[in-house]
């Protein structure tokens, strides 16, 4: 296939390797032609293939490394902020699948860190749990959660594997009424680069979530890492009516933050 006479040639082959994403000829979570096969399709050397290609990676439209052959994937609709909610929920609601593979559950001392944002003393007993999340079979986001004791030993009786942790809990007596979420952008370090299958220092985009009983106390503190070509999200404020914005007095860098309800 000819690509148009307009820009430079990596450009043009980055625009016919996108449309060819968008499109599904390249299947998402599938591995993309061969640079050699690509040269001998469009008739090029390899400098303009690998520029192109280049270019996408950077652009999340293509994920792997570490030797692997890069793999396609499609750019995930955006998530309307005043509607986040549990990740299984979200997936849902978009028309995608939801999965995912547990890491670990594992009961620790908490950090102080930790301990402070629960309101709990510094080495008291929590649970943690550390998942990968899939949407249609592609990794999207890695959420680290830490729980307060008595909700987090449930995590022990139920399959994390199995669908929304939110939900087994709940359905157990676990009060999860309300979140606080704080937005912002972290390179992955090697664990997150491992378990998502991009190279280290990619922008992440970081979902720090406190959530509380009804009536106040806190019970989880998460902290979720997703692929920004997996997932964005939104603000929508009107007049008179905009969302909730402060300040997370436990953090010392400047970023804004919003009071959301969990569902």
């Amino acid at each position: 296939m000819k690509t148009s006479d307009d820009g430079p040639l990596h450009q043009r082959l980055g625009a016919e390797f996108r449309r060819r994403i968008a499109s599904g000829e390249w299947p998402e979570g599938q591995p993309v032609p061969t640079e050699a096969q690509l040269c001998e399709e469009f008739g090029t050397s390899r400098g303009p293939v690998r520029q192109a290609l280049a270019q996408l990676r950077g652009e999340g439209h293509l994920v792997g490394g570490r030797g692997r052959p890069p793999v396609a994937r499609r750019i995930a609709p955006s998530q309307p902020f005043a509607s986040l909610m549990s990740f299984t929920q979200w997936a849902h609601s978009i028309g995608r699948t939801p999965g995912q593979y547990t890491v670990e559950v594992a009961r620790r001392r908490a950090l102080p860190d930790v301990a402070g944002r629960l309101g709990l003393d510094e080495g008291a007993p929590v649970v943690d749990l550390v998942r990968v999340r899939h949407l249609d079979g592609v990794p999207a986001m890695i959420e680290r959660s830490t729980f307060v004791l008595d909700a987090g030993l449930h995590l022990f009786a139920v399959d994390p594997d199995a669908g929304s942790v939110y939900e087994a809990l709940t359905s157990r007596g676990v009060d999860l009424h309300h979140a606080r979420h704080t937005i912002d952008a972290i390179a992955a370090g090697p664990e997150d680069a491992e378990l998502l299958g991009v190279e280290a220092g990619q922008p992440l985009l970081r979902v720090r979530r406190l959530a509380h009983t009804r009536d106040g106390t806190p019970v989880e503190y998460a902290d979720d890492r997703y692929l920004p070509a997996m997932a964005t999200f939104t603000v929508e404020n009107t007049v008179g009516g905009r969302t909730v914005a402060g300040r997370d007095p436990s953090d010392t860098a400047p970023h804004r933050t919003t009071s959301e309800e969990n569902e």
